[in-house]
Parts: C-alpha cells; sequence; structure tokens
C-alpha cells in the first residue's frame, strides 16, 4: 500500500505486534538485528502495533527529521493492524514519506521454515498435522493463513488442517478433536504458525495436542534466513512497487527444501531446526 515514493535511503521500520512475554521480545529484537546485519547500508529499527512501546508514530517520529520511511508488518497474515492500524499511522505520518509494506505471509519461504519445525519437534510419517494459526476478524487475513496451510500440505505430500486460536473457525481445540476422530491411534502434531513465543504460543502448547513445534521466531536461536529474507523482500517490494506490489498475495515459489520436505509423503523428514488482539498475533 504505497502513500508516496520514497528514495533508495529509505528507513526499514518493521513493526511487530508486541508482546509481554520476555522470550518473544527477545526473538523479535533478535530478528530484527539479523535484518540490519544483512543490509548494513540501510537504518533498521523496531516498534510495535500494540502492548508494546515504541508505537509506530513514536518509532516513526524517532528518526531524523523529514527522513522517508518503509514500514514493514512484522505480521504473518494481513489484517486489521495492517489494514487499519498501519494504514492510519502511515497516513498520519505526514512530517515525511513513508510506505506500508505488505505482510510477511503467505510465503513459500515461511513453509519451508515450518517443515524445519517440524522436523526438529520429531515429526512422523503417519502423524495427523494441524496448522495452528492466531486467527483473525478480518477474512483477508484468515484467507492467508489458510492458503500457509495449503502450501504446507503441498510441500509434505499429506493432509494438513488448520486450526485458529481466536475470533475464525475452526477452533483450535474443535480441530484436534476432528483430526483425532478422523484418524484414530494417531499423533495430532500441531504445527506453529506464529510468529515468536508468547501468549498464543502457550494456548497452542495447552490445547490437547500430542506434539506442538516452537513458533517461527526461537528466543535461544538465531533468526532463521527465511525470515530475514522476506523482511528485506518486503522492503524492496514496496520500494519498488512497479515491479513488485506490496500487499498483494505472494505468488507460490518453489522453496530451496520443497522437494525434501516433499519426500516426508512416504516416510518422516529428516534433520532440521523450535501478543496481542485477535489479529495479526504472532
Amino acid at each position: 500500500m504505497t502513500f508516496d515514493r520514497v528514495p533508495a535511503a529509505a528507513a526499514l521500520v518493521g513493526i511487530a505486534h508486541g508482546t509481554n512475554a520476555p522470550a518473544g521480545q527477545a526473538a523479535v529484537a533478535t530478528l530484527m538485528r539479523a535484518v540490519a546485519a544483512a543490509a548494513p547500508c540501510l537504518t533498521a529499527t523496531l516498534g510495535f502495533v500494540d502492548v508494546q512501546q515504541p508505537d509506530t508514530p513514536a518509532t516513526l517520529g524517532a528518526l531524523p527529521a523529514t527522513a522517508p520511511a518503509i514500514v514493514v508488518p512484522l505480521l504473518l497474515s494481513a489484517g486489521y493492524h495492517v489494514h487499519v492500524d498501519l494504514t492510519d499511522a502511515v497516513r498520519a505520518a505526514t512530517d515525511r514519506s513513508v510506505v506500508l509494506g505488505a505482510a510477511l505471509g503467505p510465503d513459500d519461504r515461511l513453509v519451508e521454515l515450518l517443515g524445519e519445525r517440524l522436523t526438529e519437534a520429531g515429526l512422523r510419517a503417519h502423524d495427523t498435522l494441524v496448522l495452528a494459526a492466531a486467527g483473525s476478524s478480518d477474512a483477508r487475513a484468515v484467507a492467508d493463513c489458510r492458503a500457509v496451510a495449503e502450501r504446507l500440505a503441498q510441500a509434505l505430500g499429506r493432509p494438513v488442517s488448520i486450526g485458529f486460536l481466536s475470533a475464525a473457525e475452526p477452533r483450535l481445540a474443535a480441530a484436534i478433536t476432528t483430526a483425532r476422530a478422523a484418524n484414530p491411534g494417531r499423533r495430532v502434531v500441531l504445527s506453529s504458525y506464529l510468529l515468536a513465543p508468547g501468549y498464543f504460543q502457550g494456548l497452542a502448547e495447552t490445547a490437547g495436542a500430542d506434539l506442538v513445534t516452537a513458533p517461527l521466531l526461537r528466543a535461544d536461536a538465531a533468526a532463521p534466513r527465511q525470515l530475514i529474507d522476506v523482511v528485506l523482500d518486503r522492503y524492496r517490494e514496496a520500494q519498488h512497487p512497479s515491479s513488485s506490489l506490496a500487499n498483494t498475495p505472494r505468488p507460490a515459489r518453489q522453496p530451496r527444501r520443497m522437494l525434501r520436505l516433499h519426500a516426508l509423503k512416504s516416510h518422516p523428514l529428516r534433520g532440521a531446526r523450535r501478543r496481542m488482539t485477535a489479529d495479526d498475533r504472532a
């Protein structure tokens, strides 16, 4: 969503949801430090749309006077926070040129990372898979999450259902119950489609599944290369909307390990690595 064209030197302003969980705070901060290290020519700064400070206006206001900026939502889907909160904040920033980029997902690099988390957790060939998503009151965000579940199923060559922790249906507990009834005797494994540790990850871990993966970011590990690349791509897309439109669904793209993940159709994955309104929550 472009409100003004910005020059190449625009600051990258990553806006996360925010969380009271120290592990989640640390994980998101680690991601932004990694983004800054990967693009040392850019000014990269972190703000929040809810829960934590600084908020979006304060984060933009802390930049040098009139310095242009590109706001990259560190959110997995584009719901209320993107379409209303961040849109309003960008429009209100009349003292500088600001562009609002797209949410991080859907993107097949995130699907690749979900596959790695499943491998780490010990996924088996006959497990039943449910994607655990935060949920949103915005149908566009729900559609984004469903698209990720479909891409994960395609990558793994096996069914993946979806359950939401709030706002959308089916709720996660119901999705787990349905999965057990459809596949008696098999483990139900939750693939956590949450950005970082926090309130929703805790809900997923107590929802009744046999196994729950870590979120995409871990407080005890380096930021995954996939997430760093997606953040930088969202910046570039917003910078050059004529060649890559921001805030539009990401076209399907074959990740580096998609063929390896597809082998799970016949046997388990081998080798790998483990807030908030109802909308866009990590």
